[in-house]
């Protein structure tokens, strides 16, 4: 599980399983921006720190969080709980075109300006959408941290939107989706999101619909912006900083944005789930959840604050392609939910990968899609586990290609794989395999780590959803304590259909298959057979 995109996953992974690590906030008491009821509420209300994470509310809702680990660069973020998943049928696509925007004129510089100045930080300077943030994020020389921080509120608080930058953006992502329809195994894990959560939330897309670039107004980017670009739903975070640099920073250039009406009323909850009582403290509303006590009772805000519902169901798209693409997925676990670590286990340890493959330590080669596929089938062109995880669902499952003349095969190859999992059959997960992969999860987890970016956005993503994080020597703890017995079940529970996560999805399989599909058998049967996904 170890490309960029592999990485990816696995940061949104852990980005929320940890507990709370945070600064004593009385060590801020100083300041005298940070209002003596704020700093009370926050003294009461938060575990003390690890001398390491540490966060600050400001009095709008901004919170601030840092980590002054040594390196010879810093890094800062700024997440805001927006994203695809928050978009309306009205607003569908803007999150993306509002990512290529980032960086342009604002009313304080032109475009010309804005360039000048990211070239001057080093140019590491990015803007990214995905389902549940916009993050803006920068690696820079410590002396550089006002610099940014004035450029980030500036790009986000006076973007300018000029109806020639809208369009020229809008240019280029036509051309971006007309690449990406191109690249099966870039378009079908879009479209396995589509269909398994139809017409909700999670299911929205994350790049425009290209019938809706001509929709895209100045105008209507501007709502989005006003309606979820509001500082409740901001964390600025830091990587190499001192927290109280990086709070009267933050405080300079956000601290002023007017907090919403209801603002009192944003909590993190307890967390329950259908049928399952409230556990202890480690359980905690989304902020999807508790944010929607601070929107207006309109529809809009109803549409884009409601639980992911995860529907299942089927897309098969037959075009005259070198292989046959299938993607077979269940509804997996919330980054809350506390099997979390058994089923990124589960991942690590059906692993797989490409049929060619330079091998060698750590590249996975013993992993099950490894041994149980891809060395048995030399016709199976590519296998490889998936697990996106979200505030309050998910999406498990197996990713194949082979050669179209195979299609009578592959759907009971990665049936057989799920089946073998969650059983003690003969090809049953051995104790040997549990142990490589919850050693290679743990030395993957840290090494990531050792990057200032990853650090930064696992900071400020935990944050973000959680309001907390805790030192990583706990999720090694979590991943070791993980048994056979315990994998099997949460195997089991996922591709049984036994998930039951507040949006009360239907539990039955999502299947997306592209190419050449004379001969494909068919899914459903073969799904049934094995007992995949819910069946009564």
């Amino acid at each position: 599980m170890y490309s960029f995109q592999i990485l990816r996953a696995f940061r949104h992974r852990f980005l929320a399983l940890r507990n709370i690590s945070v600064r004593s906030v009385s060590s801020v008491t100083n300041l005298p921006y940070i209002e003596t009821n704020t700093r009370k509420k926050l003294e009461a209300s938060l575990p003390s720190s690890n001398g390491i994470t540490q966060i600050t509310t400001l009095p709008n809702g901004v919170r601030v969080a840092t980590e002054n680990t040594p390196g010879h660069f810093s890094a800062v973020g700024l997440y805001i709980d927006a994203g695809s998943r928050y978009e309306t049928p009205r607003t569908l696509g803007t999150s993306h075109i509002l990512d290529r925007l980032a960086f342009k004129s604002t009313q304080n510089h032109s475009i010309e300006q804005i360039n000048s100045i990211v070239d001057s930080l080093g140019g590491n300077i990015m803007c990214a959408s995905s389902r549940e943030t916009i993050m803006y994020q920068s690696a820079i020389f410590s002396q550089d941290l006002a610099k940014t921080i004035a450029l980030f509120s500036d790009v986000i608080r006076n973007l300018c939107i000029t109806p020639e930058e809208v369009e020229e953006q809008k240019q280029t992502a036509l051309y971006e989706i007309q690449e990406i329809w191109q690249k099966p195994e870039m378009i079908l894990p879009e479209l396995l999101h589509t269909v398994a959560f139809k017409d909700n939330t999670l299911g929205n897309p994350l790049l425009c619909p290209e019938d809706r670039l001509a929709m895209m107004t100045p105008n209507l980017i501007k709502e989005y912006m006003s309606t979820w670009y509001r500082p409740e739903r901001m964390v600025v975070a830091f990587a190499g900083s001192q927290h109280e640099d990086a709070v009267e920073q933050t405080m300079k250039y956000f601290g002023d944005m007017p907090k919403s009406a209801e603002f009192n009323a944003h909590t993190l909850l307890p967390f329950t789930t259908p049928k399952q009582k409230q556990t202890g403290a480690s359980f905690y509303k989304t902020i999807t959840t508790a944010a929607s006590s601070l929107l207006h009772a309109n529809s809009n805000y109803a549409t884009a604050t409601q639980r992911a519902h995860y529907t299942g169901g089927s897309l098969f798209l037959n075009h005259p392609l070198p292989n046959t693409y299938v993607n077979i997925a269940f509804e997996g676990l919330p980054v809350h939910d506390p099997d979390i670590y058994g089923l990124a286990v589960l991942q690590m340890l059906l692993g797989g990968g490409g049929s060619f493959s330079a091998g060698g330590p750590g590249k996975g080669m013993h992993t099950r899609l490894f041994t149980h596929v891809l060395n048995r089938y030399p016709w199976m062109e590519s296998c490889m586990c998936f697990n996106h995880c979200y505030t309050d669902s998910g999406l498990f499952g197996i990713m194949a290609s082979c050669n179209p003349e195979f299609n009578t095969s592959i759907i009971d190859v990665i049936a057989q794989q799920f089946d073998f999992v969650s059983g003690f059959g003969s090809e049953c997960i051995t104790q040997l395999e549990l142990l490589r992969a919850k050693n290679q999860l743990k030395s993957s987890l840290l090494m990531n780590l050792e990057s200032r970016m990853v650090q930064l956005e696992d900071l400020g993503r935990q944050v973000q959803v959680y309001g907390y994080k805790v030192p990583v020597e706990e999720m090694c703890k979590k991943i070791d304590n993980v048994t056979l017995e315990e994998l099997v079940r949460i195997a089991r529970k996922v591709v049984r259909g036994q998930v039951h996560n507040e949006g009360n999805g239907t539990g039955q399989v999502t299947i997306v298959a592209q190419g050449d599909l004379n001969g494909l058998q068919d899914v459903q049967k073969i799904c049934e057979k094995y007992g995949l996904g819910k069946t009564g």
